[in-house]
């Protein structure tokens, strides 16, 4: 695959910013603060230096809160792709999965609306949620569903840092709610390859029409 330059807007909470270890840039700005390490964002341009990764993370948002900043956040930074991850917070405060739904579709069609790459990521478990892995297993159904029926990239972040004994909790973690440095740089390895998928598919389909 031919190297090129992307800008890419992760959106969405704390996974996202890299909670607990690192505050994201709208968190802490300019830069964020903390161990650099502890958001995906790092190990994806680790693995790809040609690529611009903003990280747009708050912790303890919503996917309505994060809806309602989409177009600051994501749309007017003109990226290539935005990786979506939202929904963890409205399962934890008893939001109801179709609310999380609406939400999470409606930017998804902002995106292609937009002519940006959606990148659907998968909801990560949490060590405590024993009453809500049920609707966390449902939520992420539901965006791998459709996620293959919007014909989109996939990313299966839950299964990168779950435990491969107990997916409903995470396979390393300093606080129980959050991945450690290893999970951040798991979650960074399968976004990276998501990506990396979708242009190699879009090459072949430009190569055929050649």
């Amino acid at each position: 695959m031919t190297p090129r330059k992307l800008r890419i807007v992760g959106v969405g909470d704390s996974t996202t910013a890299g909670a607990p270890e690192f505050l994201s840039p709208l968190e802490s700005p300019p830069q964020g603060y903390g161990n650099r390490e502890s958001q995906y964002a790092h190990w994806i341009m680790k693995a790809h230096p040609e690529w611009e990764v903003l990280n747009r993370g708050v912790n303890g948002q919503r996917s309505d809160e994060i809806l309602s900043r989409f177009n600051c956040d994501v749309v007017e930074e003109r990226p290539d792709y935005v990786i979506i991850l939202a929904g963890v917070n409205d399962v934890y405060q008893g939001a109801s999965t179709d609310s999380i739904e609406r939400n999470l579709k409606a930017m998804y069609m902002q995106a292609l609306e937009q002519h940006v790459v959606p990148v659907a990521a998968t909801v990560l478990p949490y060590d405590s949620s024993i009453v809500e892995a049920k609707e966390i297993q449902k939520l992420n159904a539901w965006i791998i569903e459709t996620a293959n029926r919007l014909h989109i990239p996939l990313a299966d972040t839950n299964l990168a840092t779950s435990d491969p004994a107990d997916r409903n909790r995470l396979l390393s973690s300093v606080d129980g709610l959050h991945p450690d440095v290893s999970g951040y740089h798991s979650m960074g390895v399968v976004l990276a390859q998501t990506i990396e998928h979708h242009l190699r598919r879009i090459e072949d389909e430009r190569g055929k029409i050649k």
